[in-house]
């Protein structure tokens, strides 16, 4: 781990972290709303190799951020890190893994 005393925590904030189904109802009936659907869309996510992904998580995504706020010249190792570490688990050739959204309709 690159920040073991202060992790960065943008996966368990919106939107990756906002998941719970009956939260988001329970929070939309509390604000209110009385027809609510919540559907859920399941794709795979592809990436041609494990720099790809770690490029896309560390340097396109808040993450960034968070990175740079620990160590504003540590973005490069955090990605090489990350990229490291996806390529021990899924191989240095393409990864796929499953994504999910929900899309919510309130009114």
């Amino acid at each position: 781990m690159i920040f073991p005393n202060d992790p960065p925590r943008f996966m368990a904030r919106t939107p990756h972290g906002y998941h719970d189904v009956e939260q988001i109802r329970e929070q939309l009936r509390a604000a209110g709303f009385a027809e609510i659907a919540i559907d859920a869309v399941s794709e795979k996510s592809k990436a041609p190799s494990p720099r790809d992904a770690a490029v896309g998580f560390c340097e396109g995504t808040p993450l960034r951020n968070e990175i740079e706020a620990r160590d504003a010249s540590g973005l490069e190792h955090a990605t090489a890190q990350a990229a490291a570490a996806l390529a021990r688990r899924f191989g240095n050739g393409p990864i796929e893994g499953r994504i999910r959204a929900f899309v919510i309709s309130a009114a």
